[in-house]
């Protein structure tokens, strides 16, 4: 697994050259034969753009905020039950 620093997805889609950088990292990291993780995913935008890039998965507030570790157990219990 690759990971895309969250420093560089911050100002996505207002400096292309974090764009550049967002992209030529997913490239790589595929070339290379690993799965690209995005951090710090927070706005739509961002994360069409990681989309359209081919980016494997992501993480941020828009998808969940942190949560403690009992949370998180329980969260993964409703997802394999289908309920999240």
């Amino acid at each position: 697994m690759l990971k895309i620093d969250k420093s560089f997805i911050d100002d996505i889609p207002f400096h292309t050259d974090d764009m550049e950088i967002a992209a030529t990292i997913v490239a790589m990291g595929h070339i290379l034969g690993f799965k690209v993780l995005a951090e710090g995913v927070e706005t739509l935008e961002q994360l069409a753009f990681l989309q359209a890039k081919g980016c494997d998965s992501y993480q941020g507030f828009i998808k969940s905020e942190p949560v403690p570790m009992h949370e998180f157990a329980e969260l993964l219990r409703n997802q394999q039950r289908g309920k999240a």
